[in-house]
């Protein structure tokens, strides 16, 4: 099985050496996405939904890279700073998945790399035939 390895242009990438989204056969899998934007600011300051639909569109973007779609998704894990944002999270994301309905967990935790983030996101597809 081939496996292919995709960045998304941020400098930590390379610095540190991980990839942001990899494709093993028909399984796309996008690493923890947060809002940083490529000039390195963070989008949507102390705004959880427009961080978290600045990080759903940046990661369907990612995946027409790999030849999947949005409804490819199976499953997304948000990792939220304030649980009380999840209601803001979860508009952003039925904006996009409402019909598509893959499994989505929201998970609490203290910080994340910057005091700004308020959100952090992971996305799993399957590429399935038309």
């Amino acid at each position: 099985m081939a496996i292919e390895r995709f960045s998304s242009g941020a400098p930590l990438e390379e610095k540190v050496g991980y990839s942001r989204m990899v494709k093993a056969g028909n399984l796309v899998m996008i690493g923890g996405t947060t809002s940083v934007q490529p000039d390195g600011s963070v989008y949507g300051e102390g705004d959880p939904y427009e961080q978290a639909k600045y990080i759903f569109e940046k990661q369907t973007g990612l995946l027409e890279k790999a030849g999947a779609k949005a409804k490819d998704v199976i499953k997304i894990m948000a990792f939220v700073t304030h649980m009380k944002d999840c209601s803001e999270i979860s508009r952003a994301y039925s904006e996009i998945f409402h019909d598509i309905r893959p499994l989505f967990t929201a998970v609490g935790t203290s910080e994340l790399n910057r005091p700004s983030q308020l959100v952090e996101i992971e996305m799993t597809a399957i590429i399935t035939e038309e």
